[in-house]
């Protein structure tokens, strides 16, 4: 059960707004409603929200625009929504910062679930429900527990909340491979179909802001059949 969340839901679909907005009010949620980009990020700006869902196609300002613009100056939630099945639109939008996406297809069960997700992912990471007070180093790279904070060559990483929880996953598994159940498990705590490919967008957009060429990787190697493995650079240790 909720306790009186606060969701933006950003769409020029009014219909789809109320429908949304009713049955997420029946879950104990406080839902409010914008219908243009340019509304939707003052009101997401200005707003204490909880989770924001945001359709791709906008008047005034797309969703791509409008997430590039939130995530200067927010980490809150967001759950991009699209009419399309592009797979393209879900690597964009998962690359410049949302957390989760779903097709406009969607079952109310199936937005209530992903919706809660995120939330819960957002508390984990900006919450501090990990005490540790080490820091991981390795070699160039720093992650900061307690900060939920990762560092590359001294400059701070611009790191989603499952990004920053897939990096520390796997550093933390000290050389084993993990595979995709068992990073979604660790990062997400809901259940996936075992052929749900998030998992692999959400790596590619971590490896872009490594820097990490998965042809020739730094950090983070794909283990055919299995999974993705951390890779220490070579002689250091976590500290």
């Amino acid at each position: 059960m909720t306790s009186g969340e606060r969701i933006l839901i950003i769409d020029d679909d009014e219909k789809l707004c109320r429908l949304v907005q009713e049955y997420l009010g029946s879950m104990g949620y406080q839902v409010e409603s914008a219908y243009t980009g340019s509304e939707g990020l003052e009101k997401a700006l200005e707003g204490d929200y909880h989770a924001i869902i945001l359709d791709v196609m906008l008047p005034e300002m797309d969703g791509f625009e409008l997430l590039r613009q939130l995530r200067v100056r927010s980490h809150v939630p967001v759950l991009m929504l699209t009419s399309r099945g592009d797979e393209t639109d879900r690597i964009v939008g998962l690359e410049i910062g949302a957390d989760d996406y779903l097709p406009k297809t969607f079952s109310t069960r199936e937005l209530l679930a992903r919706l809660r997700a995120v939330i819960r992912r957002s508390r984990m990471t900006m919450g501090g429900l990990e005490k540790s007070v080490r820091g991981l180093h390795f070699g160039s790279l720093r992650l900061n527990e307690d900060a939920h904070e990762a560092f590359l060559e001294g400059n701070r990483l611009d790191l989603t909340p499952i990004e920053y929880q897939l990096l520390l996953s796997l550093a933390k598994a000290e050389g084993r491979a993990l595979s995709r159940e068992q990073l979604l498990n660790r990062v997400a705590d809901r259940n996936f179909d075992v052929f749900d490919r998030s998992i692999d967008m959400h790596v590619s957009s971590l490896r872009g802001k490594l820097g990490d060429d998965p042809r020739n990787p730094r950090f983070i190697r794909t283990v055919r059949g299995v999974g993705y493995l951390f890779i220490p650079p070579p002689g250091e240790k976590q500290s």
